[in-house]
């Protein structure tokens, strides 16, 4: 992603023709704000709008912005054993999870490897997820034959998705229902606003404070004009999104991690609660749990190039003799950072922060040193 060009790689991976294209309910607002759309996991998305990329990721950071994330697959567990079933499928602590608690986790396959990062709320004796848009027919498919003959499965189709965020977010939603401020971060509410049933948690993937508010696809433009009407409030897009999960050293699905991507390399070991480290149970428990002890070939580690120019995903990361010893998987412009940021894969003897790397661009060898993650602090609500 690059500011002022948003690098279409990112955004190509599931490019389909315009006909083919499904649109979120916030469609004819994106394009009535001048919006630049493409496509994004089947979805025309809007990358920005005539601000730009740089303001936009500027205004999450200083007051609020609004997100379509509506692309995003909803999916509503119900059943007896309906948390036993989903403990099946991630490393994650489910049964530990509270009423109105929500938890960021993995559904992972029998090589360790991640077929998804998702979050679950817990609702009473019902689960609530929130997959990834370009993993959610398979993800949907996959728990089905899993788990769904012992639980009921519903795909939200109905709902919409937005995300406020921003250090504001919490200050304009309170004006609407006050029981928001009171939330606490990853956690979920069903609350009321404006005669509107909503689904809201405290989160995001921006690094920010901000929430996530699912709601009746028929209520979503006028629930977004209503936000909007707020000055603290612009819309942002893919483009800003991803230079703000970047800073904030967040994966992105399908370039950070992937099906031969363990949750140990990726620096995720943190989302395996300690129960399930103790008793396994999950798809790759075998494999994951022995990383843990023995340690990983290859980690996830914050990049810094020297200089100006940002690092591609696919660079290639050398030690200072030229020995290839990984790869970038995000990179682009840091505007909260002022300069390049990324993340990659390296061998795990190189991960500590501060270790002179080069990186590879265009033959020539360019230098760089790794960095702790994230990149800018987390400023999540911490009640």
């Amino acid at each position: 992603m690059w500011i002022g060009e948003v690098d279409l790689n990112l955004l190509e991976g599931n490019k389909m023709s315009d006909t083919q294209l499904l649109v979120t309910p916030l469609d004819a607002l994106h394009r009535q704000q001048g919006a630049k759309m493409a496509a994004f996991a089947g979805y025309d998305m809007p990358v920005s709008y005539p601000l730009g990329v740089l303001k936009e990721h500027q205004h999450t950071r200083e007051a609020a912005s609004l997100f379509d994330v509506s692309h995003m697959g909803q999916v509503m567990l119900r059943g007896d054993g309906v948390v036993d079933a989903m403990e099946s499928l991630v490393p994650g602590d489910i049964a530990g999870l509270a009423n109105h608690g929500t938890r960021y986790t993995l559904l992972t396959n029998d090589a360790g490897g991640i077929r998804d990062d998702l979050m679950i709320s817990r609702l009473g004796d019902d689960l609530y997820l929130v997959v990834n848009a370009a993993c959610k027919v398979e993800d949907i498919a996959y728990i089905r034959q899993r788990i769904g003959a012992h639980i009921e499965i519903e795909e939200l189709t109905d709902r919409a998705l937005i995300a406020l965020q921003g250090p504001k977010a919490a200050t304009v939603l309170t004006r609407y229902s006050p029981a928001v401020q009171h939330m606490t971060f990853m956690s979920i509410a069903e609350i009321h606003i404006n005669g509107v049933a909503c689904l809201i948690t405290r989160s995001g993937y921006t690094g920010e404070d901000g929430y996530e508010i699912s709601l009746p696809a028929e209520a979503a433009e006028d629930f977004a004009q209503l936000l909007l009407g707020e000055e603290e409030v612009i819309l942002a897009g893919l483009g800003a999104r991803d230079s703000l999960r970047l800073e904030a050293g967040l994966c992105l699905y399908g370039n950070d991690i992937d099906t031969t991507t363990t949750p140990v390399e990726a620096t995720l070991t943190w989302v395996i609660g300690k129960s399930r480290r103790e008793t396994g149970g999950f798809p790759g428990d075998r494999i994951i749990l022995d990383q843990i002890v023995n340690k990983p070939l290859r980690k996830r580690v914050g990049i810094q190039p020297d200089g100006r120019a940002p690092a591609r995903a696919g660079t290639e990361i050398t030690d200072m003799d030229g020995n290839a010893i990984g790869v970038i998987t995000s990179g682009g412009f840091g505007p909260t950072v002022g300069g390049p940021v990324a993340m990659g894969y390296v061998k795990t003897a190189f991960f500590k922060p501060e270790t002179p790397v080069q990186l590879m661009v265009r033959g020539k060898a360019m230098p760089a040193k790794t960095a702790k993650l994230p990149f800018t602090p987390h400023r999540y609500y911490a009640g």
